[in-house]
């Protein structure tokens, strides 16, 4: 196989480099006039009569934080656009928190989402540790909201969606939100030193070890108030943009992920780390063993029911970048060559099919044959799993990205 696919080679370092600063170069246009982001389409070119969504705002935010910690040209005015956003239009003045975006008249979209409150937490961090006073803040504003709002400190886990006012709580509880509120602890553990966020990371994390060890390493998404598995959820919606029905390999590889840093950036000796790997290892080994290739053509499918069939058999782009981060991350801790071999076919496949050679970023939806689709991802929104791929492989995986990156913390 070629080297610029093989992990810890030059030749792979440098497709890495080059890619990053190919996927910056394409999101310069995100901001609209008041800060907030633009959904982009195929070519990067903004679509200015979509809704403008504070999750999109937050990504670039956090993606041109980390563009402008690597030296790329322009990022600091593309990260005080995004502060401009998150600190004006897309946050409610009146009753707090952020709204899920607005529209593309400007007005606020209803209700008040964990997930986009989690991204905001992610790009403050990620922002002050790029040196932007504002981002303080933001970050001060962002982690009081949610744990105000957001955090059931009892259970340990997150609540979903209110009302716009913050007055009805609804009952559905979603794993989704709470993997990026973990990504986002420990960012925030890693940008400021408050390691009660990362002891709260730790506390979802041993939630979903559980839940993913009682039903054979898949992880349940959905769930009722109670915290009661719906293993049923959305059977008759299956490709959901966000509550998809089934097993979501793409979610079980990225958890790993997590739970190896939680890992990592938590504990000392290998003993205490060992329950923590071990169940991550076995998350990645299922998700890869059901999703990858699982109908004879390469990629990774989106759902699959309870026993491993796919369900879904699309290929969202942010699965394959999240297959690249899990294999080199416990490649690197493990020493265990598998990983390498599964890093460099995930290499392969994005090289040759979902990166987008002509236009710029990756296609962010393909059938099986690796043809673009349309029907749940349009476009090219944002830019943050990708990016975040082209780097993870080469830095420290006990530390968050953006610290990872300011401090150089290169393997």
């Amino acid at each position: 196989m070629d080297r610029k696919y093989q992990i810890d080679t030059p030749e792979n370092r440098s497709f890495l480099k080059d890619s990053a600063e190919g996927l910056l170069s394409f999101g310069h246009r995100f901001p609209s006039p008041r800060g907030s982001s633009y959904y982009l389409g195929d070519d990067g070119t903004p679509w200015t009569d979509r809704p403008r969504e504070t999750w999109i705002t937050a990504r670039m935010t956090h993606v041109y934080s980390l563009g402008e910690m690597l030296g790329h040209e322009g990022s600091h005015d593309l990260v005080e656009a995004g502060l401009t956003g998150l600190l004006g239009e897309l946050k409610d003045t009146k009753n707090g928190g952020w709204y899920p975006g607005v529209t593309s008249e400007g007005k606020p979209l209803p209700d008040k989402q964990c997930y986009a409150h989690a991204f905001v937490i992610l790009a403050a961090s990620s922002a002050m540790l790029a040196g932007h006073e504002r981002a303080k803040a933001l970050y001060a504003d962002a982690t009081s909201t949610f744990l105000t709002r957001f955090w059931d400190k009892e259970r340990g886990l997150t609540y979903d969606t209110w009302n716009t006012e913050f007055t009805r709580l609804d009952p559905y509880r979603g794993i989704n939100a709470n993997m990026h509120t973990v990504e986002a602890f420990l960012a925030a553990a890693d940008a400021t030193g408050d390691e009660t966020f990362r002891r709260r990371a730790g506390r979802i994390t041993d939630h979903v070890i559980l839940f993913a060890e009682n039903n054979g390493w898949r992880i349940p998404e959905h769930y009722t108030a109670d915290w009661v598995p719906d293993l049923d959820c959305n059977k008759d919606h299956p490709d959901d943009q966000f509550k998809p029905y089934g097993a979501t390999p793409g979610h079980g590889i990225e958890w790993a992920r997590l739970i190896t840093q939680y890992a990592l950036s938590t504990y000392d000796t290998d003993e205490e780390r060992a329950p923590y790997l071990d169940a991550a290892k076995a998350l990645y080994r299922r998700a890869v063993t059901d999703g990858w290739n699982a109908d004879g053509a390469p990629g990774i499918v989106y759902t699959t029911d309870w026993d491993g069939t796919p369900v879904v058999h699309d290929r969202m782009h942010w699965t394959l970048a999240e297959a690249i981060n899990t294999s080199s991350c416990l490649y690197h801790v493990t020493g265990d060559a598998a990983y390498a071999k599964d890093y460099a076919d995930f290499m392969q496949y994005l090289d040759s099919t979902v990166m987008d050679h002509v236009n710029g970023s990756w296609f962010h939806q393909l059938d099986a044959a690796g043809h673009p689709l349309t029907t749940v991802w349009p476009g090219k929104s944002d830019l943050y799993h990708a990016l975040q791929s082209m780097l993870i492989p080469t830095y420290d995986p006990k530390v968050s990205i953006a610290r990872a990156v300011r401090d150089q913390k290169l393997l």
